[in-house]
């Protein structure tokens, strides 16, 4: 009798560790169980290993297939080399970059709650998160780490190559080869007038050997806005570009303006009273609205946006977004609302302006 109660109370005792193994460790070691470890795949691998950032603006790059892998696991970029084996150490030159601190909202009424919501941290200029996925910060240019060359021959010595160890309790497997190929600045999207080799002005995709001729941005849409003289409907195709966009910097501001300009076919501004549905208050995340003859400016905090998520001003995409828009009376009383918008990004700080150019003709702001 004494030794069945000794047997029952042993299998109690030891159905107690079974059941509670994560605070009794010793329980595993008194009666030799196997130690729960995690599992990582042997086909742990990546789709894309091929990294082209653009540089000045933040990069995210993740394609990790993970095979199960058991997460959380550590990942640490190793052996990063050019092809013809030299040591690349510019891809990890300290730069100083925005941290969120507090969740941004798009409610923000000034830039000091903006900026009080975000706080400057030094991170190495491309380094991988602990999801695995790559990040190269805006802060990194070109003069910290050299862009592919701009004669367009890209050579083995040009390529940055590295290999990435993944670990966890489970094992430690190495993946190889992967491969960084940084893009020159383009400052700002869309940026089709830009030659992401040069820096220079693109040529036009529709006669690439005049160099008279370059491409341009144009908006994304342009509805019922008819021109002045002909009174027809203004496009954007191929052969002709009624409205084209200028993004560019200018003088005299004060570190974070952002103005809106309407250039007319001879080269004269327009004055933005003219577009009189548009909405001013809601154009952008922007304060201190400044009303002039030839230019709508606000004060604005960068990047634009400075997330993706979606908020009044911008798509949840990626992008922000504008609309400009008039109303006149066309024939017969009606009233025809005319429209045309752009969606874009600002990734460098500074003084923008964005400028649209009818340089064909003028719209026809005139009723009837």
């Amino acid at each position: 009798m004494l030794e069945t109660m000794k047997i029952l109370q042993k299998n109690r005792f030891l159905l107690f560790c079974l059941s509670a193994t994560t605070t009794f460790v010793g329980c595993s070691k008194l009666y030799d169980l196997p130690e729960d470890r995690d599992f990582i795949s042997e086909n742990i691998n990546y789709l894309d290993k091929v990294i082209e950032p653009v540089l000045g603006r933040n990069n995210l790059f993740t394609s990790l297939q993970a095979d199960n892998s058991t997460l959380p696991m550590q990942f640490e970029i190793v052996n990063a080399r050019y092809g013809d084996g030299q040591p690349v150490t510019d891809l990890f030159t300290p730069v100083e970059t925005y941290q969120w601190i507090a969740e941004y909202d798009g409610k923000e009424t000034s830039l000091e709650e903006i900026q009080a919501k975000r706080q400057r941290v030094t991170r190495p200029a491309f380094e991988v998160d602990s999801n695995g996925r790559f990040i190269l910060w805006a802060e990194a240019t070109a003069e910290q780490i050299a862009p592919r060359p701009a004669d367009t021959v890209l050579r083995t010595q040009d390529i940055r190559f590295f290999d990435l160890k993944v670990s966890n309790s489970g094992g430690e497997r190495l993946i190889k080869d992967f491969q960084v190929i940084p893009w020159l600045e383009r400052p700002y999207y869309p940026d089709t007038d830009i030659n992401p080799y040069t820096g220079g002005p693109a040529p036009d995709p529709q006669r690439p050997r005049d160099t008279t001729r370059q491409d341009y941005i144009i908006p994304n849409y342009i509805t019922n806005v008819v021109g002045q003289n002909t009174e027809l409907p203004l496009v954007n195709n191929s052969e002709k570009k009624d409205i084209i966009v200028y993004i560019r910097p200018f003088t005299g501001g004060n570190g974070h303006n952002l103005r809106f300009r309407f250039m007319g076919s001879d080269g004269e501004y327009l004055n933005p009273a003219l577009f009189n549905e548009t909405k001013w208050d809601e154009l952008v995340h922007g304060f201190n609205r400044k009303n002039e003859e030839d230019y709508v400016q606000y004060d604005v905090a960068y990047p634009i946006p400075l997330t993706n998520i979606r908020t009044d001003y911008s798509d949840g995409g990626g992008t922000a977004q504008i609309e400009f828009a008039y109303a006149r009376m066309g024939f017969g009383g009606v009233v025809t609302l005319a429209s045309f918008g752009l969606n874009f990004n600002i990734f460098k700080p500074g003084d923008w302006e964005i400028v649209f150019h009818f340089q064909n003709e003028n719209p026809k702001f005139e009723d009837e």
